[in-house]
């Protein structure tokens, strides 16, 4: 058994309750202690745990057999979870063979974007004649009036490039992305936790999400923009180890050969010019350059991952680490995240800004030399003002967007998967469209956007969990999982009269799960505690697990568009604002 996400409860070297602050005694009756004092490099680099070697030992397994496995489970075990993972959403991918919910409107736009430079309008009847004629239509030249940038467009006319433009085509990198996320997950949760097993997990449970799954199996941008979210996090999540790996060295070491505190150094030391952290601002450009709602995400992360540097230069020995990290890292924080981010923004529309400007290019982009004539900016060039002025006619529609929506949702209801929307529906009559033929009543076929209720409401005790870890064990990965988690769904709450989705919440899904994984880490318990509580504690998780895989089992049908008796699909529809 791997070493789990409670296995530093264990404090050892605390002060004494006399010695510590008043406010660290009154934290105490709720579950605090105190940072650990061992040696510093361990502090800055914890080692990945490894399997108990009772485990080797109870399958008859040398140890030179064992360290083979334990390295070779690092990249193997996730990549079993994502080919686990890919087949479930690459199968039957083309079904339903339909334009599904808002498909309408990116399908043909990411089509018409990739041939235009620019979304088109397209005529009522675009759909019927896209799917009786194969995808070979006739792309129109008339600039639509779109509210999300293009590259999450781009991205799904990648897809209809290669396969063509048919519902396989414009699902197939949604369904990569998908299939990508898991396994970046999975490695992610594996250097958070410092445990193969927790990263496997929390990737396991992120493939039998329903939500998840339909999202990849849908050409929307919401699927896009959780890939570009989770990489982003990864990406500074790899510059926080390198970063400390790179301090941790510098450190001096005594003369029991252990690595000690140093303010000078810890203070001084620079850490370059941070590659990873610029991968970071690439991916979080990307991000925005999808949906806009990707700037909150940048600016929470950004400010996560200045605490970073605060903690590792206060482990260091810093006597005013704050000030340190604005002298030394602010700087390169911010030109690694925010210009690059707009950059990527910016040339994400080099196809509608090198489209013509006389009335026949994109929306709008006409715009500073009709309309737009005249003013205080005039000295800008015109596609740039045009820019500007399609931006803010955007930023209106989207504060302003109130029209009632029979599936719109309060975010207060997401968590407890209150209003799942359903994408597709259909009632085939016995013997079509994959209705038994001995059914006796007419049957349901249809894809709901729902999130396997068991794990989201599982999560929702997680995230209670993370949030006293915290804020009383002062548990830095808590507080990752916290913010990846509020960056993605608490901005909503600014809009709730606005006509949202919960949908929208697949941007933190992943969270969700690596805070169940660490949930189940502490269930499971610390290595060090005796046997009959480890059994206990992995029975209780297993069982957990397991009925999360046979939630996602039970309701299969429901995320597929698979034909079920009537009945069998009202058994499924657990709540009434399921229907």
């Amino acid at each position: 058994m791997t070493s789990t996400a409670s296995s530093t409860d264990t404090r050892q070297g605390q002060a004494t309750e006399e010695q510590q602050p008043s406010w660290q005694q009154r934290l105490r009756r709720f579950g605090y202690t105190e940072r650990p004092r061992n040696d510093v490099r361990d502090r800055l680099v914890p080692p990945y745990s490894e399997p108990s070697p009772r485990i080797w030992a109870a399958i008859g397994m040398g140890k030179e057999a064992a360290d083979r496995i334990t390295r070779w489970s690092a990249w193997g075990g996730p990549l079993l979870v994502t080919l686990m993972a890919g087949l479930m959403r690459f199968w039957n991918l083309g079904s339903p063979r339909a334009v599904i919910f808002d498909e309408t409107y990116y399908a043909k736009d990411a089509w018409a974007l990739i041939h235009n430079g620019y979304e088109a309008n397209w005529a009522k009847d675009a759909n019927d004649l896209i799917l009786k004629n194969h995808g070979h239509v006739a792309i129109p030249t008339d600039a639509a009036y779109v509210v999300h940038p293009p590259i999450g467009k781009y991205v799904i006319g990648l897809g209809e490039l290669i396969f063509g433009f048919n519902p396989v085509g414009w699902r197939f990198m949604t369904a990569l992305l998908g299939t990508l996320a898991v396994l970046l997950l999975c490695r992610i949760g594996r250097r958070l936790f410092r445990s193969t097993f927790l990263g496997c997990l929390a990737g396991t449970l992120m493939a039998v999400d329903g939500l998840q799954f339909v999202m990849s199996r849908t050409s929307l941008l919401d699927g896009v923009l959780e890939f570009f979210v989770l990489a982003a996090f990864g990406c500074l999540l790899i510059d926080r180890d390198k970063t400390r790996e790179k301090l941790a060295a510098a450190l001096p070491v005594d003369a029991d050969g252990r690595v000690r505190p140093d303010p000078y150094t810890a203070e001084t030391t620079r850490f370059g010019w941070r590659p990873w952290r610029w991968m970071a601002g690439l991916m979080l450009g990307l991000a925005i350059g999808t949906k806009w709602n990707g700037l909150y995400i940048l600016a929470a992360f950004c400010v996560m991952a200045l605490l970073w540097d605060v903690g590792a230069r206060r482990v260091a020995g810093a006597g005013r680490p704050f000030a340190t990290v604005l002298k030394r890292d602010t700087g390169i924080t911010f030109l690694a995240t925010v210009p690059v981010a707009v950059a990527v923004y910016l040339i994400s529309w080099i196809g509608w800004i090198l489209s013509p400007a006389d009335g026949s290019g994109g929306y709008f982009r006409n715009w500073a030399a009709t309309d737009g004539k005249g003013g205080n900016w005039t000295f800008l060039p015109d596609w740039v003002r045009s820019l500007w002025h399609y931006e803010h006619e955007v930023y209106r529609f989207h504060v302003g967007l109130s029209s009632p929506h029979t599936y719109q949702s309060n975010p207060w209801s997401w968590l407890v998967v209150g209003r799942p929307v359903s994408y597709f529906y259909e009632s085939p009559s016995p013997g079509q469209a994959g209705c038994p033929a001995d059914a006796g009543d007419k049957c349901a076929r249809e894809v709901l956007a729902l999130g396997t209720p068991l794990l989201w409401w599982a999560a929702c005790f997680a995230i209670l969990y993370i949030l006293w870890r915290w804020a009383f064990r002062r548990d830095w990965r808590a507080g990752a999982i916290a913010c990846g988690i509020a960056a993605g769904y608490l901005p909503w709450f600014m809009y709730q009269e606005r006509t949202i989705f919960y949908f929208y919440a697949v941007v933190f899904v992943p969270f969700l799960c690596l805070a169940v994984a660490m949930m189940i880490g502490a269930i499971i318990g610390p290595p060090d505690r005796d046997e009959r509580r480890r059994i206990l504690g992995a029975a209780g998780a297993g069982v957990l697990v397991l009925l999360i895989a046979w939630n996602f089992i039970y309701f299969w049908p429901l995320y597929t568009g698979t034909a079920i008796p009537i009945d069998s699909w009202r058994s499924r529809m657990w709540l009434d604002t399921w229907v």
